[in-house]
């Protein structure tokens, strides 16, 4: 069966609503007017009784036999028309009014009553006819089923003429949603100006629209930005081999070209293997199995290797850690790369002789590994945008990176609940600083070891006023 349509469902409803409230309502009126009528008819009767026995009561003392008789006829002249009376006493009395007798098959509403007067017992029945009170009950049933129906099909006419006009915006919403497309996604929902459950969705629709357009325009982006750095490898690895193929060389070319080659194939392995593991963070898919880590030993392990690196250029890492053991919940190969990135980067913008201070220390219910370098600094306008992929500053671009070290780190930070922060001023250096969440009561399978260094003075003073 074909679904109809929510016009439809909304007037069928009201429509049914309507009618079972509208025959409810005629049942309780016809009930209702038919319990009055009979309840007045009642009441008549009652009185009607009442003046008949008193006046019997005061002509039978003066009056008996066929003139009592023809005083109670006289009296019921003044009754209604339709008016029945039967009084009967034990000592054989009878009196009805009419004499004639009232049609067996005519339906009656009577009463009856019984009094004694000087020592008779008398029995009194008080009727009418129920022809009046059965043809205004008729006449209330016709006209309900008569007003009913055409009031339900009016109802429902302009049931669905409302509900025409309060889909509307629904209907012009599906239509500007069924043309927006990747190539508009700028496009956006009118918001129907009444306000409303409907102008709410389409705000929010359009705030969907708003989110997705973001992330098809970061995914166009980092699409374009990663299709250009892979070119730049791979054009250079074409060029020289097509420059050593070109004609005869000596074997020492060749060995120069492919060393060329070789060196442009690892960094172009690196890029692929950043943007697979950037990939894989977005979608959730990458594993990364936690367990108890000692932040200090992680710390030590990374100092040391960068130390070979930055004493090339003179500069000094120096490891402040403490003698406490500072247990987290981590991954040690992805906490070991998220510190080689900041270490790395700080050494790579320090000025040489300069110095680069890794320091980690208990913060309240976290470990806070902070990352300090004497640099060159960050300008203002580039904060914001450091941790985007592909994005260089100006003073990144000789540096001969991607830009995706630093998004790197804080995905690997994210996986493992962590903040990252970054401060920094031109000319004053850069503090990197991870929060992560402590976990004081994990216990490492071996004892650590010392970090490097001493803690100076101070210096957990100065990592917490790093945030």
């Amino acid at each position: 069966m074909r679904a109809r349509s929510l016009r439809f469902r909304l007037t069928a409803w009201y429509a049914a609503v309507l009618a079972a409230a509208l025959a409810l309502f005629a049942a309780l009126l016809w009930f209702g007017l038919r319990q009055r009528l009979m309840h007045d008819l009642d009441q008549d009767l009652a009185g009607r009784a009442d003046r008949f026995e008193r006046y019997f009561t005061a002509e039978s003392a003066h009056f008996s036999g066929p003139t009592l008789k023809d005083e109670l006829q006289e009296f019921c002249q003044a009754l209604p028309p339709e008016s029945y009376l039967r009084l009967r006493s034990d000592r054989g009395f009878a009196f009805d009014y009419p004499d004639r007798p009232a049609p067996a098959a005519a339906p009656f509403r009577v009463i009856s009553r019984d009094f004694t007067l000087h020592g008779e017992h008398y029995h009194l029945t008080a009727g009418e006819p129920l022809e009046m009170v059965l043809h205004t009950l008729d006449l209330a049933r016709w006209l309900l089923l008569s007003l009913i129906p055409a009031v339900i099909a009016i109802a429902s006419l302009g049931g669905a003429w409302l509900s025409r006009r309060a889909l509307a915006p629904v209907d012009q919403i599906a239509a500007a949603a069924h043309a927006i497309s990747i190539e508009n996604l700028s496009e956006r929902l009118p918001v129907p100006a009444a306000g409303g459950e409907i102008a709410r969705l389409s705000r929010v629709l359009n705030q969907m629209l708003d989110r997705l357009e973001a992330a098809v325009r970061t995914l166009s982006q980092f699409v374009a930005d990663a299709s250009h750095e892979l070119r730049t490898p791979l054009a250079v690895i074409r060029t020289t081999a097509e420059l050593a193929l070109r004609r005869a060389r000596e074997p020492e070319v060749y060995r120069g070209a492919l060393r060329e080659i070789g060196a442009e194939t690892e960094r172009l392995t690196r890029l692929v293997e950043d943007l697979l593991v950037l990939a894989r963070s977005d979608t959730g898919t990458v594993e990364m199995p936690l367990s108890p880590v000692d932040v200090r030993q992680v710390i030590q392990a990374v100092c040391g290797e960068m130390a070979g690196l930055a004493g090339l250029r003179g500069i000094r890492i120096d490891p402040i850690a403490g003698e406490d053991p500072l247990l987290i919940s981590a991954n040690a190969p992805a906490l070991h790369r998220l510190l080689m990135l900041l270490v790395d980067n700080a050494v790579k913008y320090s000025l040489d002789g300069g110095q680069v201070w890794v320091r980690a220390a208990r913060s309240g219910a976290h470990v806070v590994v902070a990352v300090e370098d004497s640099g060159v600094g960050i300008a203002a306008a580039d904060l914001p945008h450091i941790f985007k992929r592909f994005y260089r500053a100006d003073r990144a671009r000789a540096g001969g990176g991607y830009g995706l070290g630093l998004s790197l780190a804080e995905s690997i930070a994210k996986a493992h609940g962590a903040q990252i922060e970054v401060r920094s001023r031109v000319g004053e250096g850069s503090v990197f600083q991870v929060k992560f969440p402590a976990r004081p009561g994990l216990a490492i399978g071996a004892p650590a070891s010392h970090a490097g260094g001493a803690c100076e003075p101070g210096a957990l003073r100065r990592l917490e006023n790093t945030g």
